[in-house]
């Protein structure tokens, strides 16, 4: 009975021991030489469970020598010459290496032997004696080694190779002992892989090339040294570029971006298409725009539900200044016939499309680029600058209009701009147009980055903050050449950032609790807040004294402020960040966006927001370097609105005269005089009517029964 317990024992042990296979012996050895390269503690361990493997295997006739395959040969003799600490580098061929791995002490005689192989031969047949009689030859011994050290569950993970195939296309020649940053090469198949239904890394596309880090992420109390910062050399004085003695009114700050160029162009423009769209068009002049432009922007901040309602007549919306500055129909002819293109140019353009040459943005493109100019031209930022989106609200049909779910404004046109992080001013920005055929390989958050940051505008030096969607260590290394050093949160799927595992934060960990690695110039950060915030920097120290005031538990389950440690990158991150934010703030408060079917008049209350908002800017700016109290934005609008409609008064004036002086005529709407062609409804009573006041250009009811023609010129006072 003790011997057939015996025996099925022996069984078991020999079933165990048989599941040791083949592609498993090769993957040991590729651990063991990956953990020996690269100086990991411990790994006398792996060489022995190594050892131990190969000798079960070869004792129970499971896998013989004769049958491993070259690689794997290869990767257990630099194994085990790395185990002997060998000073001389020796390099074998593959026949060479295997028979050195595979032959015994017997194949030898003891005057062919040199001394080192004899060391090498006396120390294997001293373990394997002490393995015989039941003994560890290498877990008994002393070592100096980190008892706390354990494998790394990612490396053993990554070191993967398939030996399902016998047939290898190639040998790689045996290295001498592999330095720390070698790598591990995979093993080739030239056999393809079948239409099965099994992928590798990245969801069927292949996985990213990423570069790992064979370090381990550091506490708090491991120093960390501060990068030496980059001198600021700005090409011009940071602050408004305007001349310190003169006194500049609001509408002189405003010209300085609708400049006189602007408006001529924009007058040109519009005339040119009222008279090829409209019939009876007046041609608009310079006061004309002036008061347009008051109107447009004091309905920003004097809101009514529809734009008639302006000039209603009643007791509800009774409103004297929209009239006094320009008549309702003549505000409504020029934003019908507003242009800011030539009609010309846009038949040109609109013959290419379907080509490259097409300009997406040909109908905004003279205002676009010169508003644009305006603002680099008229300020120069301070030292910590951001870029972000900002996104304009619109629904119209256009191939370039954007969808973020993550914005407040979830549909419209996306902006990428660059401003000043503390006074929120719009240095630069362009317009997203859509995927390009001349994108760069390294995407669309570089390619945004490196055409905004222009050094040759801006000047070295300077501190940029992003946040996750432009932050990569490619886009922070090609900016740290270009003298601008950068700072944002990131994403852990970024190609090029640390792939260690080791000592990172978990859930359980301390709210406040950092971790950081080093690799020059990029340092990544994982701070603890409510959730986990990851940073990359090429400015800062990993940890500092600084701290933020939290709200947390303490032992007794009651929520008490306390003070925790805070990374000063994120600091520094939260504090100039906002830069695009505030400008975002600043327009939002009195936006004079109006609902349009034309997607360029979009743009055009867009354009008329930033130059409002940076003229407001310039104005602060100005106040400061006099000693004086500057007035808030709405009181700077009112003040605008107000100088705007006084330079348009001229006209305004010039047309009341005339109708005083002109005689009204009666007229037919069509010039046949038929009756029941052209009418329009009278402007008093709302019937069909077939005549008009050729003088006040108004269809008026002009019967015996309704006489809406006399009533309504004594209601205007004519």
């Amino acid at each position: 009975m003790m011997r057939n317990r015996r025996h099925k024992r022996k069984q078991t042990v020999c079933v165990k021991r048989a599941s040791f296979t083949q592609p498993m012996v090769t993957r040991y050895a590729l651990v063991t030489l990956y953990l020996i390269a690269n100086g990991q503690s411990k790994k006398e361990f792996y060489i022995y469970s190594l050892r131990c493997l190969l000798y079960t295997v070869h004792q129970y006739s499971i896998v013989q020598y004769s049958t491993v395959h070259t690689p794997c040969v290869l990767v257990l003799c630099l194994c085990f010459k790395v185990m002997a600490k060998r000073t001389e580098k020796t390099r074998f061929s593959a026949l060479e290496a295997a028979e050195i791995c595979t032959r015994r002490l017997s194949d030898t005689s003891d005057q062919e032997l040199s001394e080192p192989e004899s060391d090498v031969s006396a120390v294997d047949s001293v373990e394997e004696e002490m393995f015989f009689e039941g003994l560890d030859a290498i877990l008994d011994r002393q070592n100096d080694s980190d008892p706390d050290w354990e494998p790394d569950t990612e490396v053993l993970a990554e070191v993967h190779v398939e030996i399902d195939d016998p047939e290898l296309t190639s040998v790689p020649a045996a290295e001498p002992e592999p330095g720390p940053s070698s790598k591990i090469p995979r093993v080739e198949k030239t056999a393809k892989r079948g239409r099965g239904r099994r992928r590798g890394r990245g969801r069927g596309r292949g996985a990213r090339p990423s570069s790992p880090s064979t370090g381990r992420w550091n506490n708090t109390e491991v120093a960390d040294f501060t990068p030496t910062p980059l001198p600021f050399c700005p090409t011009r004085t940071p602050g408004p570029q305007l001349i310190s003695t003169s006194d500049y009114t609001c509408l002189e700050l405003f010209q300085l971006f609708f400049t006189g160029t602007v408006l001529s162009t924009l007058i040109r423009n519009t005339n040119m298409h009222g008279q090829s769209a409209y019939r009876a068009w007046t041609d608009i002049a310079l006061q004309d725009i002036f008061s347009f432009l008051a109107l447009v922007i004091y309905m920003g901040f004097a809101k009514v539900p529809s734009l008639t309602d302006y000039w209603r007549r009643g007791k509800l919306y009774s409103l004297p200044f929209p009239k006094s500055v320009m008549t309702g129909k003549k505000f409504f002819s020029i934003i019908r016939a507003l242009h800011l293109s030539s009609p010309e140019e846009d038949a040109k353009n609109e013959g290419k499309r379907g080509t490259e040459e097409f300009d997406r943005l040909g109908k905004i493109k003279p205002l676009y680029t010169e508003i644009r100019d305006a603002c680099r031209q008229n300020y120069q930022p301070g030292q910590h600058i951001a870029i972000d989106e900002r996104m304009v609200a619109s629904k119209a049909r256009v191939s370039f209009k954007q969808y973020l779910k993550s914005k407040p404004v979830r549909w419209g046109y996306k902006l990428f701009v660059l401003a000043d992080s503390k006074s929120g001013y719009t240095w630069d920005f362009f317009v997203y147009e859509g995927k390009s055929s001349q994108a760069s390989k390294n995407g669309l958050s570089y390619d945004s980055v490196m055409t905004l940051l222009d050094t040759s505008l801006l000047g070295t030096g300077y501190k940029l903050y992003v946040d996750n969607f432009y932050t990569s260590p490619i886009l922070f290394r090609d900016l740290l050449k270009k003298k601008v050093s950068a700072c944002g949160t990131i994403r852990t799927n970024r190609q090029g950032y640390p792939r260690t595992t080791e000592n990172t934060l978990d859930s359980r960990a301390p709210r406040g609790s950092i971790r950081w690695i080093r690799e020059d110039p990029l340092l990544f950060v994982q701070w603890k807040d409510t959730r986990d915030v990851f940073i990359c920097s090429t400015m800062h120290t990993a940890h500092g004294e600084e701290t933020v005031e939290r709200r947390v538990k303490d032992d007794t389950g009651c929520w008490t402020m306390k003070d925790v440690p805070v990374p000063p990158a994120i600091k520094d991150y939260n504090r100039h960040m906002g830069g695009v934010d505030l400008s975002d703030a600043l327009i939002g408060y009195y936006e004079v966006l109006h609902k349009t079917k034309k997607w360029y008049k979009t743009f055009f209350y867009h354009f008329v927001d930033i130059a409002v908002v940076n003229a407001f800017i310039l104005y602060k700016g100005q106040c400061t370097l006099k000693a004086k109290i500057p007035m808030h934005q709405k009181a700077f609008r009112e003040t605008l609105v107000l100088e705007l409609a006084e330079a348009g008064a001229i006209s305004t004036e010039r047309e009341e005269e005339s109708r005083k002086e002109t005689h009204h005529r009666l007229v037919h709407i069509v010039a046949s005089g038929d009756k029941t062609q052209g009418r329009l409804k009278c402007r008093k009573c709302h019937a069909k009517t077939a005549v008009k006041c050729s003088t006040c250009d108004v269809p008026l009811c002009f019967q015996p029964q309704r006489d809406c023609y006399n009533d309504w010129h004594k209601e205007q006072g004519q």
